[in-house]
């Protein structure tokens, strides 16, 4: 990030409008290595300072990439209609800079989400043509049988798609849960898998993204992180 003057740096980490961040200067809701600032028009180097507002320390980031443990009941929607959207479980400085969900789990959904506010990496990450594999559980209402896992591995056909799809990765963990590793990210597409190979999925949970697992974050239900450069490099790459 190049050089700002302080009330556009507070305005480009998502705390409002440039008055409002002056305001929030003058009010001296802004420290700087443990020092209230009341003056906003010195420039700095945004990465370089040591940053509170309201309190709260505040790293400074051109752009956030965040992992999210999410929750059931829960909309992947920026205006949620019928459920409390994941956003909320977020800052607010991170809605105000227009970070979003990349991709989206349904509300019954769980585990693993991503979100930014980076365009680019949201693009990267959530279109079929990049082929980033994703891993899910899934619990289904009868048991699991041999048959079923080679019949994800081989390919299923869904009404609305031209070709068979078939699993990366298929395998059974327990008596009603497999585990399945895809990379089309077609709509839905665990559960009309399930459905089209004979069977009703009652729970679904992403594990990981690529090689980033939700494990090693150490992520309860509703939690989120920063990612840093080496767990994005686990993704789909940004070039």
């Amino acid at each position: 990030m190049k050089k700002m003057t302080l009330d556009k740096i507070l305005q480009s980490q998502g705390f409002g409008t440039r008055k409002a961040c002056q305001q929030m200067i003058a009010d001296g809701k802004v420290s700087l290595s443990g020092e209230v600032v009341t003056e906003f028009s010195n420039y700095f180097q945004p990465e370089a300072l040591v940053l509170s507002v309201d309190g709260r320390p505040w790293a400074c980031r051109e752009y956030v990439y965040l992992a999210m443990n999410k929750p059931a009941g829960y909309e992947c929607s920026r205006k949620p209609s019928h459920h409390p959207g994941v956003l909320s479980l977020l800052l607010e400085p991170f809605i105000l800079r227009n970070t979003q969900p990349v991709g989206r789990l349904d509300h019954d959904t769980t585990g693993m989400l991503l979100l930014s506010d980076d365009g680019t990496f949201i693009h990267r990450q959530s279109s079929p043509k990049h082929h980033v594999p994703k891993t899910y559980v899934a619990t289904t209402h009868d048991p699991v049988t041999p048959q079923l896992v080679a019949q994800l591995l081989s390919g299923v056909k869904l009404a609305d798609e031209p070709d068979m799809l078939a699993a990366l990765a298929c395998e059974q963990l327990d008596t009603h849960r497999l585990r399945i590793v895809l990379d089309q990210g077609k709509y839905h597409q665990v559960k009309r898998m399930l459905v089209a190979a004979g069977h009703h999925c009652d729970g679904l949970a992403r594990t990981a993204i690529g090689r980033l697992a939700l494990d090693d974050l150490g992520l309860k239900p509703g939690e989120w992180c920063f990612l840093d450069e080496a767990q994005c490099a686990l993704l789909a790459p940004l070039a």
